[in-house]
């Protein structure tokens, strides 16, 4: 049945909308963007909008690259990366580093920014970001569809292994995420979102939920079936 209230699609068949509203609904999301160098040497710096934490303990992030760009290729090739946080300040070099140019491009100085080495990778971090983590490669997972067929996107994730956090960004030693002026990717090919502090509200967790008791054995009893028992004649 169908529900007249709904826009219902099956993505095989397309979504019929003026743009795909997967991006729109699922967001806003964290921003990856990421530095790697090549095993020639070649920098590279890109946004990626599939980026996410996936561990605390040991710490694991990962973006997704749709098709084989060069971030994918130098990750493979050297087994390091570097996410860099993305605030309102960088914007826009941030979207200067998403412009197509071939590999021998280094989107720092394409862009107007600072590499800053790194301590325990060889790939320089953003010297303007208030935040970095330096990660080691754990895996490279190609993505399947439900049939098992392998589609063109490349799950990255990485371990962090050293964090840069400008001094500035630490209250009481709590990171300032609604003071931070990191920017989102939202729906749409140009919209973005502000954490800013008046978009915040806090929610308790609720109290643990104890499982139900097991029941006693008078009413396990009881719950036999009444069949009498006699002695034999």
């Amino acid at each position: 049945m169908t529900d007249a209230g709904y826009h219902y699609y099956e993505p095989p068949h397309g979504h019929g909308l003026p743009h795909d509203p997967l991006n729109a609904i699922i967001g806003p999301r964290p921003i990856g963007w990421i530095s790697t160098r090549g095993g020639d040497g070649t920098i590279n710096l890109a946004p990626y909008s599939f980026f996410n934490a996936f561990n605390y303990h040991p710490p694991i992030i990962g973006f997704s690259s749709i098709n084989a760009k060069d971030s994918l290729r130098n990750v493979q090739e050297t087994g390091e990366f570097v996410w860099n946080l993305t605030t309102r300040d960088l914007a826009e070099k941030m979207n200067a580093t998403c412009a197509m140019a071939p590999y021998e491009i280094d989107e720092f100085e394409l862009a107007g920014l600072t590499p800053a080495p790194s301590r325990q990778v060889a790939v320089p971090r953003v010297a303007e970001s208030g935040v970095n983590f330096e990660c080691k490669l754990t895996d490279v997972i190609q993505l399947r569809d439900h049939r098992g067929s392998p589609v063109t996107s490349w799950l990255v994730l990485g371990e962090v292994v050293a964090v840069h956090i400008r001094r500035d960004l630490l209250k009481d030693g709590v990171f300032d995420t609604f003071g931070a002026g990191i920017i989102l990717r939202a729906g749409g090919p140009s919209a973005y979102a502000l954490v800013a502090p008046e978009s915040r509200f806090d929610i308790g967790r609720p109290p643990g939920v104890n499982p139900p008791a097991a029941p006693s054995r008078a009413k396990e009893s009881s719950a036999r079936s009444p069949q009498s028992f006699s002695s034999s004649p």
